[in-house]
This record gives structure tokens, sequence and C-alpha cells, in this order.
């Protein structure tokens, strides 16, 4: 749990989190200086210290770029993105690092959920069988744009992952797979949980 911080210690702590932010690792003890304007080390160690009591950071005195934000830690999810790759010819391959696919707000948001694919009615979307699919919990369906990619409960069928589309009170939802026919319902009868977010295939 982490505790209030006085206003030394906020300054401090959004200045860490800028910098961190743009250079990927953590300032020295003299940068922390500079950037607050002391002429001591002290105060800043003293900061430190607080901020890892109240459990802001985690930090090791003494040690050099050991700092990390515990929210960082908790929320960071970035991939690095090494080049690009073929799907028809040939292409130079990739040997660098050029920069990073963040994925954090996709798990920062509170209303995500998973949900294992069974079947193989969204192939053509590229959503196989046995894929993780990752949702975001839908609270009104009338704001849902035709085409959106969604979960939704049917009667007589449980939940199904579909392409939906709404005219006047009909839905229909439609697979991405020309051996499954559509499914045609009142608006009434359908309950859309979710709107696809992202999809996690499993080795």
């Amino acid at each position: 749990m982490q505790g209030d911080l006085t206003e030394a210690q906020k300054e401090l702590y959004f200045w860490l989190e800028e910098y961190i932010k743009e250079f990927h690792h953590s300032p020295s003890i003299r940068q922390m200086m500079k950037a607050m304007n002391l002429k001591s080390p002290a105060p800043i160690q003293s900061r430190l210290k607080h901020l890892q009591e109240k459990g802001w950071i985690s930090w090791q005195g003494g040690k050099a770029r050991t700092l990390q934000l515990i929210n960082q830690i908790k929320n960071e999810f970035n991939v690095p993105i090494l080049g690009s790759v073929a799907a028809g010819g040939l292409v130079e391959t990739f040997n660098d690092f050029t920069e990073e696919l963040d994925i954090t707000e996709v798990f920062r948001r509170k209303n995500v959920f998973a949900l294992s694919v069974n079947g193989d009615s969204m192939i053509d979307a590229c959503i196989a069988d046995r894929d993780i699919v990752l949702m975001e919990k839908l609270e009104n369906n009338f704001l849902i744009p035709n085409g959106t990619i969604v979960s939704a409960m049917v009667p007589g069928l449980g939940t199904t992952l579909k392409y939906f589309y709404k005219k006047g009170n009909e839905i229909r939802l439609q697979a991405a797979n020309p051996n499954y026919e559509d499914i045609l319902l009142d608006s009434e009868q359908v309950n859309v949980q979710g709107k696809l977010l992202a999809v996690w295939r499993r080795a």
C-alpha cells in the first residue's frame, strides 16, 4: 500500500517518473540534486528513503542505477519491436532494437477480461481455436460500431465471438468463416459482454 507524499517527495517522484520514461533508466543522485536545485545529496537520499518506505520506489542505497518505480514495475508491459517481417517476399532480417510496443494501456484498463476461443468461426479474422482473446467490458450496446468483434451471450448458444452489426432492432452476428451462417436476433435477445482488444496465441 502506498503512503501519502509530502510536496518535496512528490516533486522528486514526478521528476523521476518523467526521467525514467524518457531515458529508460534511473538517474544518478547528482542528476537528482541538480534537478531539485540542491547542493547536498542528503536531502535526496532522505526523500528516496521515504519514497521507498511509503511504497513508491524500490531502491538500494549506495548502488547506482538501482532505483525503480513500483507502479512501473507493476504496470509496464513493453515489448521490443526489432524490425519488420515479410508476409510476402523476403525483406532484410532484423538485428537492432528500434522501438518498443507499449501494451501497458491494455492491462491498465479496469474492465478487461479474457476468453479462450473454442472453434474456427473467426479464423479469417486471424482468431484461431485455442487462442486467448482480451475483451473490454461494454456497458451500452447502442454505442457499438458495426463491424466490431464482440463476445455476445445468445439464448441457446451461450457466448459467441462474432462481428457485430445492428440495423434497427435487428442484430446480426457474423462469423469470419464462410462455413458458418449469420446469427440474426432481436436486439433484446443479445447481451454483448465486450469488444475485442487483443489476441494472444498460445505456443
